[in-house]
């Protein structure tokens, strides 16, 4: 008997760390014993491999099995391992030769009839095993086309334990699958299905949309029921150009550790769209879990948008947990046993009604909220919260002569991403040999410096500097915004009207 030695991949968060699987037959009481800090779910691997070996028709060792999972350091939780367990034992009992285990990767869960089940994560674990040259990945049938988005990686697809088998004791070509070959171009299943002319009656918040996906700006609106606020969030994801294929291979990482990944797409190219229910926990919105870290809704909204609707009614402490992801575009969930950071760079869009009826605040005399119960309604959203929205709007009712007025002005979603494309273009063109994409990424020592407008466009917002009405933080944001809007407009630089329109959207005086 000997020890035979293989590869497989943990994650953490959504960063893949390779594990190295060895596992020994030896003298001793027959058994098998799992070392290296296994989760619940992965020292009932035992059971699930033997039974597993057995059905597909192969000896089990009648010996004492030690399988040791390095580093042994590194908590190792999920069913990914049953697959690199199993041959691991095969090999050190002498059923497949040893050195045909010990290069490749192998991840999945085995049935206990020996089939191969799909798991969560496959992208970001081949794409940590794609840090090894020359690297094969044996994964189920059912994560093949997942795992194929990841280049220069040999995708090996296997249906059950005996197919990989007798594959591995033959040493012919491994078993052939469609999406083996080199992958096709990135697909998605979010084809949009609303369209920005729609919106009729709001052509100010629909100006403040464009502006928001032409430089990744967060938005607040404000106005009664019915106005069309949520109608405005929900388009703004067609505006947005297709994710480009690093940030998408990042998205669908983050979306297949969740679990959330579509089953008929292997990848999602569209900028995603999450509104989650004003009940969430923080847990959900920023991410958690008892034993495994899961990424809550600031990281399924990654490279996208996350619309958080009736705004006020969530609690204090989950909006203020927003003010991280908004600065750094990551957030890091702390637990006992270590911390997990995921991406989360999102186009925040708030909704709030003006009170807690939202009801008209007319001559009608639908509303009878007093002030100070409206200024303790909106007061749940912080100043430090409001400080980092870039462009707050007030969206207000409109009569029938305005909807009719406005519905010769309205434009498709179409024609206002191609605007949105070209301002992005210009931008990526004056961040060239810079880490930024978008006007929202630069820094703010580089917007100071580099990027700062002249004294005379700066006029506005300095005034508003000294007078108290705008913080350093805000003084950064409406630059940011008056840079987009210059790219809008097809300048080089930042005027008055540019600071000026960028400051009133951030005080809010535009709508």
């Amino acid at each position: 008997m000997a020890v035979a030695r293989t590869r497989s991949v943990t994650l953490v968060g959504v960063t893949g760390r390779t594990v190295e699987v060895e596992a020994d037959v030896g003298n001793g009481m027959a058994g098998i014993h799992l070392i290296g800090l296994p989760d619940t779910a992965l020292s009932e691997a035992r059971e699930r491999v033997r039974s597993a070996v057995v059905n597909s028709r192969y000896p089990w060792p009648d010996a004492r099995i030690t399988v040791s999972l390095f580093p042994a350091s590194l908590p190792k939780r999920g069913s990914q391992f049953d697959l690199a367990i199993a041959v691991a034992i095969l090999g050190a009992a002498g059923f497949v030769p040893a050195e045909r285990v010990a290069g490749p990767f192998f991840l999945g869960e085995l049935g206990l009839d020996g089939r191969l089940r799909p798991v969560r994560g496959v992208l970001p674990a081949v794409l940590g095993a794609a840090e090894h040259p020359e690297v094969t990945v044996v994964v189920p049938a059912a994560n093949a086309a997942e795992a194929a988005l990841v280049p220069d990686v040999k995708v090996v697809p296997v249906a059950d334990l005996r197919q990989l088998v007798e594959w591995l004791r033959r040493g012919d070509d491994p078993p052939r699958h469609p999406v083996q070959d080199a992958p096709s171009p990135p697909r998605s299943a979010a084809v949009p299905t609303v369209d920005l002319a729609d919106v009729v009656g709001q052509p100010v918040a629909r100006r403040a949309l464009e502006v928001c996906a032409a430089g990744n700006h967060n938005l607040w609106m404000l106005g009664p029921p019915g106005t069309g606020k949520t109608l405005l969030a929900e388009r703004l994801p067609t505006l947005l150009p297709r994710l480009h294929l690093d940030h998408a291979l990042e998205v669908t990482a983050i979306h297949s550790v969740a679990g959330v990944l579509p089953p008929d797409s292997p990848t999602i190219d569209r900028p995603p769209f999450v509104s989650p229910h004003h009940t969430a926990t923080a847990a959900a919105i920023i991410g958690g879990g008892s034993t495994v870290v899961r990424p809550g809704a600031v990281s399924l909204a990654h490279r996208g948008v996350l619309f958080m609707d009736e705004a006020p009614e969530f609690p204090r402490h989950v909006l203020d947990s927003l003010r991280q992801p908004l600065e750094s575009g990551k957030v890091t969930v702390a637990r006992s046993a270590g911390s997990v950071t995921f991406p989360a760079r999102f186009i925040l869009v708030l909704a709030a009604n003006p009170c807690p009826c939202a009801q008209p605040q007319d001559q009608s005399g639908g509303c009878q909220c007093t002030p100070t119960l409206r200024r303790r309604y909106l007061g749940r959203l912080s100043g430090p919260l409001l400080d980092r929205i870039d462009m707050k709007v007030t969206v207000a009712r409109s009569s029938r002569r305005e909807l009719m007025a406005d519905r010769q002005f309205v434009e498709t979603s179409a024609t206002v991403a191609a605007r949105v494309l070209l301002a992005r273009e210009r931008a990526a063109a004056r961040f060239d040999g810079t880490p930024w994409r978008t006007n929202a990424e630069i820094p703010s020592s580089a917007l100071h410096t580099r990027f700062r407008p002249s004294e005379a466009a700066m006029k506005p917002i300095t005034t508003c500097l000294d007078s108290g009405t705008l913080s350093a933080r805000g003084l950064d944001r409406v630059v940011r915004v008056a840079w987009t809007l210059t790219d809008l407009a097809g300048k080089d630089r930042p005027d008055e009207a540019e600071t000026s329109a960028a400051l009133a959207l951030w005080l809010g005086m535009s709508g």
